[in-house]
């Protein structure tokens, strides 16, 4: 238990700010494996939107600091690129 009031304030920062961390992954993950699924599906209207969303998501999580910004490219490319390569398939 934190012995200074400024301690017990970080603490409850903490906790707040580690919920609204968890939440951004998992919408992040959520919106991962919703684009795979559309990606070995075909569904290329789906495909579209949900790269956009997934990038936009992961970026802004990147800012936030839950991934690290040279994750959040490196993903981002890698969907990017398996999305390309299935539409020339």
């Amino acid at each position: 238990m934190a012995q200074h009031k400024s301690a017990a304030k970080r603490a409850r920062q903490s906790v707040k700010k580690n919920a609204i961390n968890t939440a951004r992954k998992s919408r992040v993950r959520t919106g991962e494996k919703t684009l795979l699924k559309a990606i070995k599906e075909k569904d290329t209207k789906a495909i579209q939107t949900l790269l956009s969303n997934y990038t936009s998501q992961m970026m802004k999580a990147a800012q936030k600091g839950v991934f690290s910004k040279s994750a959040a490219a490196r993903k981002i490319s890698r969907l990017s690129a398996q999305i390309r390569s299935e539409e020339h398939t």
